[in-house]
């Protein structure tokens, strides 16, 4: 049922929004029915990818990542993204109060907004299969600013702030959004020098 959602936010946002505030779901149920789902559609792509079509580099040499080091790197990314979507969830609750919302004891409105605000992101995780690194950063670009505009756009509607705050309320999250992104760079960079790093082999 929730994942109807998706659809809906890229055909009539404002409705949907509507909708996912009245559903005011757990964040527990939201995870397990929504964020676990299409969190795993980039890791899954990621992996197909990396280990079996490759990549060229120079001279058309097929580079590739062995099935275990490809398979580590795509279940690092997915707990990145999960762990990115609930600190977003929980800013967005955190910082409610500042922007006239009301901060909630259960930061369901929060997570969700974090959650479905994701969803072309996690939709882009599909050009993945397509492993040419300029269509893939064109894609996520693209899906990077759809999202931003979607949570600007949902503001107002699943926090129930005036129109005119959202645009500040949009521009710290997004703050937030990027600290969160380069955290979970760095976390991964620190868990590759314990032996979880990329390994390559030519195809």
């Amino acid at each position: 049922m929730l994942l109807q959602h998706a659809f809906g936010l890229f055909t009539h946002p404002d409705e949907e929004w509507v909708s996912i505030r009245k559903e005011h779901e757990t964040p527990r149920r939201l995870y397990v029915a929504y964020v676990l789902v299409l969190a795993a559609i980039a890791p899954i792509c990621a992996y197909i990818s990396t280990a079996y079509f490759g990549w060229t580099v120079g001279n058309e040499r097929l580079i590739k990542l062995t099935e275990i080091s490809a398979l580590q790197l795509s279940v690092l990314t997915y707990l990145a993204m999960l762990v990115g979507v609930f600190a977003l969830g929980y800013a967005i609750n955190w910082m409610a109060k500042t922007y006239g919302a009301r901060e909630e004891h259960v930061p369901s409105n929060g997570i969700a907004l974090a959650a479905y605000s994701c969803t072309p992101l996690f939709l882009a995780g599909f050009a993945l299969l397509y492993p040419v690194p300029w269509f893939n950063a064109i894609v996520f670009l693209i899906a990077a600013c759809y999202g931003a505009w979607l949570m600007y756009d949902g503001l107002p509607i699943v926090m129930g702030i005036e129109k005119e705050r959202a645009v500040m309320y949009a521009g710290a999250l997004l703050t937030v959004a990027l600290v969160i992104l380069v955290s979970t760079r760095v976390g991964s960079v620190i868990i590759w020098n314990f032996g979880v790093g990329p390994v390559f082999v030519s195809g």
